[in-house]
């Protein structure tokens, strides 16, 4: 008589059940979806998000390619990072270039200093039809901002890449629904129920790398809306403001124009791990200067067609 293989589910941990979850969402994409990427920025969720995707796929390759859409305006540690980790893997990665958008009258800025973040919609929408993506997978997870919690596991598009959080399909008994017609397709968040503490206990347990800008490190700063601002070469700091240097460390990563650091002393994943325990601002809340100000900022572009 054969055997059958039993798990004791009661050995089970809220991550191991997190990272079920996720992996059934990924080979779910992979079933229902004839041409789905998988976005990598370099930020800690994404590099989650390539771990989860090992463990659904290989020892085969990934049936999606990597996407990034890439501002021009990225901390140089995090693009180095990416390279590497695409290399590594032997991935193929598809890059979005705003600074395209740009040069075709796609995206027009106000000021050469202006944040790139708000526009990255454009460029986004453009590279979907530009490689036939009917599925975009992506890191967000709901604990991050508001309108991010109003969000499916799979989320509809249409064909102008617009999100209504009205008319949203039902995810009943976790079946997920990604039915799409031509030029339309569906964002799809794995790491919807995990939170910020939950990601960092996983990247502890897994024994995963991560940008050196999730650590604490000392750097040039400048205050600005109450929060520290790295001196970035499309970030100088303005006439008049003091330039310090400060123990800093990066809760997320993005634009540089519009991403803020926080004082932290955390040079490891233990500490991390600690110092996110105690604290009771959201990331996107205390380093994001595009979204801190404005509760209606997110849902707005994510109307629009933004991540």
């Amino acid at each position: 008589m054969s055997a059958v293989l039993q798990i004791d589910s009661t050995r089970l941990n809220h991550l191991d059940w997190l990272e079920s979850e996720a992996i059934h969402i990924l080979r779910e994409v992979a079933a229902e979806c004839s041409n789905p990427a998988l976005l990598f920025s370099g930020g800690k969720d994404s590099i989650v998000m390539l771990r989860l995707a090992e463990k659904a796929f290989r020892p085969g390759k990934f049936p999606f390619p990597l996407l990034h859409i890439d501002t021009g305006h990225n901390f140089p540690e995090v693009m180095a990072f990416r390279d590497a980790r695409v290399a590594e893997l032997g991935e193929r990665l598809v890059v979005g270039h705003m600074e395209d958008s740009i040069r075709a009258g796609r995206v027009r800025l106000r000021s050469e200093d202006e944040s790139r973040n708000v526009h990255q919609s454009v460029t986004l929408l453009d590279t979907i039809a530009e490689h036939g993506f009917d599925a975009c997978i992506g890191g967000a997870r709901r604990d991050e901002e508001k309108s991010r919690a109003k969000e499916r596991i799979f989320s509809f598009r249409d064909e102008f890449g617009q999100w209504d959080p009205k008319n949203q399909r039902p995810e009943l008994w976790s079946l997920y629904n990604g039915r799409h017609r031509p030029g339309e397709h569906i964002r799809v968040f794995p790491l919807s129920n995990w939170t910020e503490l939950d990601i960092w206990q996983y990247i502890a347990d897994e024994d995963i790398a991560l940008p050196s800008i999730y650590f604490a490190h000392r750097r040039p700063v400048f205050r600005s809306q109450g929060m520290f601002m790295a001196v970035h070469p499309v970030c100088p700091a303005p006439p008049g403001a003091e330039v310090f240097e400060a123990l800093v460390r990066y809760r997320t990563v993005g634009d540089a124009s519009c991403t803020a650091a926080v004082e932290s002393a955390a040079d490891t994943v233990e500490k991390v791990i600690a110092e996110v325990a105690a604290t009771r601002i959201t990331e996107r809340g205390a380093t994001r200067v595009d979204d801190r100000f404005s509760e209606a900022a997110m849902e707005d572009r994510k109307r629009e067609g933004y991540f």
